[in-house]
């Protein structure tokens, strides 16, 4: 029996491709429509926002895409990133589950989301653009891009959520230090966001609203373009490296996912794990995998969300596509985890649990950093918060194997560290946390909004 506890990669393992999972889904996705004629969206329609390479990627149909070498030296700062046998949060939990997680908190950022930054940053440095505008929730992506511009030598501006801006000024300052510009959104420097504020000056902001405000700056700058941290295809593309590694890694462990577990935001990591075998299942190559998307019941966008066209920003600014939304007017509550605030999914993370490949439950926030806290204890490492719900849905499916009496083998995804969210954790033990669902009337006033055609 393997009592290995961690499995690593040689550099050479590093994936030299990405893997395009809208090549095996038995449909083809729904075309992306232009926010104004509702028409689909051209090649011309997307060039003020991203370069070439990227706007090629994010239509592609070709099942592997290569890995640029650049972008594969850069990788391997931290890539191929570990997976741990998870035993001493089995036996904490006296549960006959083997329990794997793949760590992306060794990242230089603390999470996942240096596997598209890089990329975006190399793409946009090689057809000569200066600025790349973003924005971002927790600060992962932030953080991400900050660093990835500096690498390639390109100005990063981010709008940053205001109330994780407040919450979260560690992860502000690591953007910074990185040589970002950090505003908090809705900001003054935007007419979206000078309209934002005149409608509620105490606004805490939302995904949505940032996402408006870095459209409008790159869109009216010629030298810059926007990049995006979750969403839309070319990102979750760039995510996989992290899937084609775990399968590899399984293998290394003699072992083959039943449950595969990750929280899902903008879908971004969960589709980097997931995605990868999930074409094993489409290409009938495995059966029997079942695969989790835990998001958090205060933004319950695949649980409570309709599958339908919604734009992705909250001026309605960007193109509509098909995705399971809570409307694109929808303004969460400030819980704390700030990168699974956003009011949409992913479309192909929508298609995925459209067609029955994978299955969406909610987690509530206590739940979440209760289970954050008994993987820290048994295992060492503080996940982030949007990394909790992924541990809470697989402490869910290894206690469900404890009642039931099988041994099943559950791969989690502990997307990023929590090193900059302690004061989240700090609150939790001081009891000043708590649970909220997002009442039903609020969430039909939002779906209310919702473009009709």
């Amino acid at each position: 029996m393997n009592k290995q506890i961690k499995f690593l990669l040689p550099e050479s393992e590093i994936p030299q491709t990405w893997y395009n999972i809208a090549a095996d889904l038995h449909q083809a996705p729904p075309p992306v429509l232009h926010p104004g004629t509702h028409q689909p969206i051209t090649h011309a329609d997307l060039a003020p926002l991203f370069p070439e390479a990227i706007i090629a990627q994010e239509v592609s149909m070709e099942r592997n895409i290569a890995i640029p070498e650049p972008v594969r030296e850069i990788y391997k700062q931290w890539r191929p990133s570990p997976l741990f046998r998870a035993r001493r949060l089995e036996r904490a939990l006296d549960t006959p589950a083997r329990i794997y997680y793949k760590y992306e908190g060794v990242s230089p950022a603390g999470s996942h989301k240096p596997n598209s930054a890089i990329a975006q940053a190399y793409y946009n440095k090689a057809e000569g653009v200066k600025l790349l505008v973003t924005e971002t929730g927790a600060g992962q992506w932030g953080s991400s891009l900050a660093m990835a511009c500096n690498f390639f030598g390109l100005d990063c501006k981010i709008f940053m959520v205001r109330v994780s801006y407040n919450q979260k000024p560690y992860r502000r300052a690591l953007m910074e230090t990185f040589g970002a510009t950090v505003s908090a959104s809705p900001s003054h420097e935007t007419a979206v966001g000078c309209a934002m504020l005149a409608k509620d000056p105490d606004s805490t902001g939302s995904l949505g609203m940032a996402i408006s405000e870095a459209v409008e700056v790159a869109a009216q700058n010629p030298d810059a373009k926007y990049a995006l941290g979750s969403v839309l295809n070319h990102v979750l593309l760039h995510q996989t490296v992290i899937g084609q590694e775990a399968l590899k890694q399984m293998e290394m462990a003699g072992d083959t996912a039943d449950v595969i577990v990750a929280c899902t935001g903008g879908g971004s990591n969960f589709a980097g794990i997931a995605f990868p075998f999930l074409g094993q299942v489409l290409r009938g190559e495995r059966t029997g995998l079942r695969v989790v998307a835990v998001e958090p019941s205060a933004c319950p966008s695949l649980t409570r969300g309709h599958y339908a066209y919604d734009y992705g920003d909250t001026a309605h600014l960007t193109p509509l596509t098909k995705m399971h939304t809570l409307g694109s007017t929808f303004v969460p509550p400030g819980f704390h985890a700030g990168g699974l605030r956003y009011h949409g999914m992913a479309p192909l993370v929508s298609q995925v649990v459209a067609e029955g490949l994978a299955e969406a439950t909610t987690v509530s926030q206590l739940e979440s950093f209760a289970a954050g806290v008994q993987f820290a204890r048994a295992e060492g490492i503080v996940p982030a918060p949007e990394a909790n719900h992924a541990v809470a849905g697989a402490i869910r499916e290894a206690l469900r194997c404890k009642e039931e009496g099988i041994s099943r083998s559950i791969l989690v995804n502990v997307s990023g560290h929590g090193h900059f969210d302690m004061q989240a954790y700090t609150d939790f033990m001081a009891g000043k946390l708590s649970n909220y669902d997002y009442p039903a009337e609020e969430i039909a006033m939002a779906l209310a909004g919702l473009p009709q055609f």
